[in-house]
């Protein structure tokens, strides 16, 4: 039971962005990285990380934990620390040399969902191979997901 309620904290957590854009167009999407390029004269992490996607994300994970029965402030670490996995799969991709909201099979699913679980390993008192499950298990509903918002069209491509 605990292993579904992470995994839908997990989810709401990196849904919740894509959810607002659909909702909110280009309404409050200021990007994280401020259009600063770097070295290799690429964005930071790109336009489509938003602000917006961060605090929505916060908000909508906290409120599901809460429907768990878990707190607020615990899912607020489990969005902070999928937006940071998020931020750092795409600081990656761009000096891949991957476009913005190019995919990265891997890449795009197991730092938003490791991150998490490390931050909460000894709240959840999960075991490496637990986590491993988890990740492995959000990688797999990650795509099936993927394939729903696309088919609503809310999402612009799918996994």
């Amino acid at each position: 039971m605990l292993a579904a309620k992470i995994l839908l904290l997990l989810i709401t957590a990196n849904g919740a962005p894509i959810i607002l854009k659909k909702l909110l167009g280009n309404r409050w999407a200021w990007p994280v990285d401020g259009g600063l390029a770097v070295f290799d004269g690429q964005p930071l992490f790109g336009a489509s990380k938003t602000w917006r996607g961060v605090v929505g994300s916060i908000l909508f994970t906290g409120l599901a934990a809460k429907s768990l029965g878990f707190s607020l402030a615990l899912g607020a670490v489990v969005a902070v620390g999928a937006m940071l996995g998020d931020l750092c799969s795409s600081f990656i991709k761009r000096r891949l040399g991957i476009r913005v909201s190019g995919m990265a099979p891997g890449l795009d699913q197991i730092p938003e969902s490791l991150f998490p679980l490390l931050l909460l390993r000894d709240e959840w008192e999960l075991t490496l191979g637990e986590m491993l499950e988890l990740v492995t298990a959000f990688l797999v509903l990650s795509y099936a997901v993927s394939q729903v918002l696309y088919r609503l069209r809310i999402r612009m491509q799918p996994y």
